[in-house]
């Protein structure tokens, strides 16, 4: 059975992503820093708990200790969690969105990788953004091209340069990092545009049950790669 991670997985694009994969015979941790809306999730869909605040490393380490105690090994880990930032653009701002959109990649990454090592096939899926694209971002003919997000674009730009390094760093784990889709979700509850969350994640789901020759280093969406 494979064991999966995804971080903030209490709602949205996680949560669909978390129940879909319950579905196809995964036993998924739910990662979440709220532990009560956290273990409500998971009840609800079958799958597990685990508390996770991708900004705490204290809190990471403590989940893979968890995860690994019970399992013993992790196959897929989804680095989900990340927030819009688009309040104030200083300083403080600037460091919690890339505190949570892309340091917490690598604390999650850096504590899931001697578990991932264990796996027959190690997946890793960063839910990353076209807004963090400049090809997305000067087109006129993409959504991205008419919000303005800098920080949540910046960060998001980071984390997909993450994805691609740590593909180069560790041939044998494939990491390969997720335009969704707009989706409707908290994030993009002010533009009031999105499709379903369980539309995008299904996209997520693809690439968390690659098989072991699959694609890795690549940015993309639900139609293939994309120019980044």
């Amino acid at each position: 059975m494979t064991v999966t991670l995804i971080t903030g997985a209490n709602k949205g694009i996680g949560f669909e992503t978390a129940r879909q994969l319950v579905e196809l015979g995964h036993t998924v941790y739910v990662g979440a820093r709220d532990a009560e809306r956290g273990e409500k999730a998971a009840a609800a869909i079958g799958a597990r708990f685990v508390q996770l605040d991708v900004t705490d490393d204290a809190s990471v380490s403590s989940a893979l200790a968890t995860i690994g105690a019970a399992e013993g090994r992790l196959d897929v880990l989804v680095n989900n969690a990340g927030i819009l930032a688009a309040g104030d653009l200083d300083g403080p701002s600037a460091l919690r969105a890339f505190d949570t959109n892309a340091v917490g990649i690598v604390r999650v990454t850096e504590a899931a990788l001697p578990l991932l090592r264990t796996s027959s096939n190690p997946t890793v899926v960063t839910v990353s953004s076209s807004a963090g694209s400049f090809w997305a971002v000067t087109n006129p003919d993409r959504p991205e091209f008419h919000v303005s997000v800098a920080l949540y674009s910046a960060s998001k730009a980071a984390a997909t340069m993450l994805t691609v390094q740590y593909a180069k760093s560790h041939p044998d784990i494939k990491f390969n990092a997720l335009e969704p889709g707009t989706t409707a979700t908290d994030m993009t509850a002010a533009f009031g545009i999105g499709r379903p969350p369980e539309e995008s994640a299904k996209a997520v789901v693809r690439l968390a049950t690659l098989d072991a020759d699959g694609p890795t280093g690549t940015f993309r969406d639900e139609n293939g790669i994309l120019p980044w």
